[in-house]
């Protein structure tokens, strides 16, 4: 009835995709954090908890941390891109499984489910960072010159990854159902080898240079650039994560255009 009363110039007449994506982001609110105990808290209490933990057994081993003067500083400004690269590239690789139901209207495609995803992703996770870093400086009476910029290509390059991953994974995980199991053996030990709890330059050469080809190295490395004015991260590149995201997005995105029919009905 409204749409019928609307002028042909409505901008809601014009972008039909946006309307779809906007339903999608407020489906997955209500389904992600409307009906679990705890909801959104338990998203921020995750990295709290990690960033904690770490904190305690660490400051029991040694007496400062490899950089600055707080262990959680340190240690969240590690953790935070990571698990947000961890999250956003699961739930992009779960799109098609979660708006299976909704791809078969006409209105509905797996981009916008898939954009959806990441935009809400991405939302919250900027809303976990800025409540956990200021718990932070609050609770350690830190003086924190923070370098805006960096930390947020940090993120805009942790969010592309995900993006470029979840996209590649996406096809995959329905494709070849195994490779779920392949991914998550895969991805365990990267917590260790993202150097979240250590510095790059403490890694031994030539291990060194084989960590440098993580692109989580890149990305934790700028995140601390923008914590730490002294700290230059001279091996950090970020054309070499916007590539790889590209190619990955790229790929799976081609993949998935041919194959997203057979797989939803999977």
């Amino acid at each position: 009835m409204m749409q019928g009363l609307m002028p042909q110039s409505h901008p809601l007449r014009r972008m039909p995709a946006l309307r779809t994506i906007g339903a999608l982001i407020f489906r997955e609110m209500s389904t992600s954090y409307g009906k679990s105990p705890g909801g959104f808290i338990w998203t921020v209490l995750e990295p709290v908890g990690g960033i904690a933990l770490l904190t305690v057994i660490f400051s029991l081993a040694v007496r400062v941390p490899p950089i600055g003067s707080s262990f959680a500083l340190f240690y969240a400004s590690g953790l935070l891109p990571f698990m947000m690269f961890l999250d956003i590239s699961r739930k992009i690789a779960q799109s098609l499984s979660f708006s299976k139901q909704l791809l078969f209207y006409p209105g509905v495609t797996f981009v916008d489910a898939i954009i959806a995803r990441f935009v809400l992703a991405c939302m919250i996770h900027a809303l976990v960072f800025v409540i956990v870093v200021s718990g932070i400086i609050y609770y350690d009476n830190i003086e924190l010159i923070l370098d805006l910029p960096k930390v947020v290509l940090a993120f805009l390059m942790s969010a592309g990854l995900a993006l470029g991953v979840g996209c590649m994974n996406c096809f995959l995980m329905r494709r070849f159902p195994v490779w779920a199991n392949v991914w998550a053996i895969i991805t365990r030990p990267l917590f260790l080898l993202s150097c979240i709890f250590i510095s790059f330059e403490s890694i031994p050469m030539p291990f060194r240079d084989y960590l440098w080809f993580n692109p989580l190295i890149h990305i934790v490395g700028t995140s601390r650039s923008g914590f730490y004015s002294t700290y230059r991260a001279g091996y950090v590149e970020p054309l070499y994560v916007a590539l790889l995201a590209a190619v990955l997005f790229g790929a799976g995105l081609a993949l998935l255009t041919k194959w997203h029919r057979d797989l939803a009905q999977r």
